[in-house]
């Protein structure tokens, strides 16, 4: 599930929305108030239960063949995704939808140093382009897009471990992750 050429996607757990106006995000980290959006390279990020925490890790211009063996593994593609075991249920049960949106009134989020090229926001209410689709099977997506999926007793281990690396890397909702330590 990826947005076509010239369209951006937010994915939701309602599928009755039919305007989104710019808020401030409850887990916001910036001010402003925005209608968030994501590209087709940045779409599997959110192929996920929308509270569910995550970390993902892929390759990128100057990733090391260590790093790349060491955090996603050898033969495991580009990309890794990594959740926890107590979210597989919900993984595999919730219903998971995707808006389409044209890409005009959005802008890319992150120009300050907030991780370019992570999100996409407008700052003016949008409608989307038709109703909203529904996602599907998101173990399929994984491995149709050739994703690995690592599932852990806990996230902050491998976080540690991605963060710093030569790879383009993100956690997302971590703050719902189990607590060890």
């Amino acid at each position: 599930m990826r947005p076509e050429r010239g369209q951006v996607l937010h994915f939701s757990e309602d599928p009755a929305i039919t305007r989104f106006v710019p808020h401030l995000a409850a887990t916001a980290r910036q001010s402003g108030e925005y209608v968030w959006a994501v590209d087709a390279e940045r779409s599997p990020d959110h192929w996920f239960p929308r509270q569910c925490p995550r970390v993902l890790a892929w390759v990128v211009d100057g990733t090391t063949a260590g790093d790349r063996d060491r955090v996603i593994g050898p033969g495991c593609g580009d990309r890794v995704h990594a959740v926890e075991y107590g979210w597989l249920e919900r993984m595999r049960t919730v219903v998971l939808y995707a808006y389409r949106f044209d890409a005009g009134p959005f802008r890319p989020f992150g120009e300050q140093g907030e991780g370019p090229g992570h999100a996409v926001v407008a700052t003016v209410p949008v409608e989307p382009l038709g109703p909203p689709e529904r996602v599907g099977d998101l173990f399929e997506l994984h491995e149709e897009a050739e994703i690995s999926l690592r599932v852990l007793p806990a996230l902050q281990p491998f976080w540690a471990a991605v963060r710093g690396r030569t790879l383009g890397w993100s956690g997302i909702r971590l703050g719902n992750a189990r607590q060890v330590g």
